[in-house]
């Protein structure tokens, strides 16, 4: 199969460019390498150290003999070039990671609102219009996430993004069908809700073929393929704004630093490892829906946890200190979260579970880096409010100085 891997340069979209590579596959990554300019902008970098891209594909051509091409397109800002490239390779599939991810990112200042809004909306819709354009025939698989269905608690699972309701009309209650009701947290969330409509809209419309994953929270950091060699390593972020809270618990751990929990910590997230989000996309290619039929959802996660109990559980297991700090997010403190994930399981999915092998594996990789840690960027600061942000937590350690006067 030939395969455009749109953002294939990202935390997921690298280790499922050599997984779907590894199988044979004829890979593309399209990409504009917008995450490498936000690490500069950020004044961080990856946790590992990351080759470029060219060179990564390079290693990999000599470790595998497998040849991945790169092609440097911005697809919120270049249709034309997108559209006459489509044409030209043809892709059999699209699978669509080309999105700025973080939340707290797109909650920064009014400016990062809007790039997330301008890049991600962008984005998918210039991929679904240049994909009706040209007339291609591509299955488009997207990376979407389990926060647009929000954090609040309904006290049932949450459906694979379906839901069946009753309406009253004067000749009785008749039952339909509707996405389920979206409530994001963040305008990255809330991009990722709009891209839901767009689906929807040209799927019926144009009869495009169109799988969403709705992904939980991704921890971990190898997957067999990125084990091949050590410049084929997987980014590895630990910052406020783009590490995942299960890593970041592990990094802080290896160096000392406090498991930073904010508010109650009795926020509960869908998680899943990067193995089993690869092997999920993997899946996803092999169950295309056909020309006509609804946007077929999934929700890709294998379990869920309350965050303050991932903290014990690490603090446990390596001694570190637990810092409850105030919560940036304007969100709920509690909640209860149950989701549905047969279909992955139908599909033949083989859960990988927080086990303590894996979580050592992490904490192995941050001592063998830690030296390119930089403590400052740690702390979780973007605000979700002016006065959110006033109230956040900036030296979790205690160690800036303290005026006397």
């Amino acid at each position: 199969m030939k395969i455009a891997i749109l953002g294939g340069d990202g935390f997921v979209g690298w280790p499922t460019t050599l997984h779907l590579s590894d199988l044979g596959h004829e890979v593309h990554i399209v990409d504009n390498l917008s995450r490498r300019w936000i690490d500069t902008e950020l004044g961080v970098q990856s946790l590992t150290p990351m080759d470029s891209i060219q060179e990564r594909c390079r290693i990999w051509h000599e470790v595998s003999g497998r040849r991945i091409q790169f092609h440097l397109i911005d697809l919120a800002k270049e249709y034309e070039r997108l559209k006459v490239w489509l044409a030209e390779v043809k892709p059999d599939a699209i699978i669509h990671f080309a999105e700025q991810r973080a939340a707290p990112y797109s909650m920064k200042t009014d400016r990062h609102k809007v790039y997330t809004v301008n890049n991600n909306v962008s984005a998918t819709h210039n991929v679904l219009a240049a994909m009706v354009e040209t007339g291609i025939d591509a299955h488009l698989v997207h990376l979407g996430t389990m926060g647009v269905y929000g954090y609040s608690s309904v006290g049932a699972p949450i459906p694979e993004g379906y839901l069946d309701v009753e309406i009253d009309t004067p000749s009785g209650k008749k039952e339909q069908e509707i996405l389920y009701p979206t409530k994001p947290g963040s305008v990255y969330h809330m991009t990722k809700s709009l891209d839901q409509i767009l689906f929807q809209f040209y799927a019926q419309n144009d009869g495009l073929r169109i799988t969403d994953l709705h992904q939980g929270i991704v921890w971990g950091t190898h997957t067999d393929q990125t084990r091949k060699h050590e410049q084929l390593v997987n980014r590895f972020d630990y910052d406020g704004d783009y590490g995942t809270v299960l890593n970041r618990f592990l990094i802080q751990a290896a160096i000392g630093y406090p498991l930073t929990v904010h508010g109650t910590g009795g926020q509960t997230r869908a998680f899943i490892h990067i193995r089993d989000s690869v092997r999920c996309i993997e899946l996803a290619l092999g169950d295309a829906p056909k020309a006509g039929e609804r946007v077929r959802i999934f929700n890709q996660m294998t379990e869920t946890h309350r965050v303050r109990d991932l903290a014990e559980m690490i603090a446990k297991m390596t001694g570190a200190k637990i810092a409850n700090l105030p919560n940036p997010r304007k969100e709920a403190p509690e909640n209860d979260l149950i989701v549905k994930n047969d279909q992955f399981l139908a599909l033949g999915l083989d859960p990988t579970t927080l086990e303590e092998g894996l979580l050592d594996e992490v904490v192995e990789v941050a001592r063998k880096y830690a030296y390119r840690i930089d403590r400052s960027r740690v702390p979780a600061v973007s605000g979700w409010t002016k006065d959110l942000g006033a109230k956040v937590e900036r030296d979790p350690e205690g160690k800036a100085l303290k005026s006397v006067s």
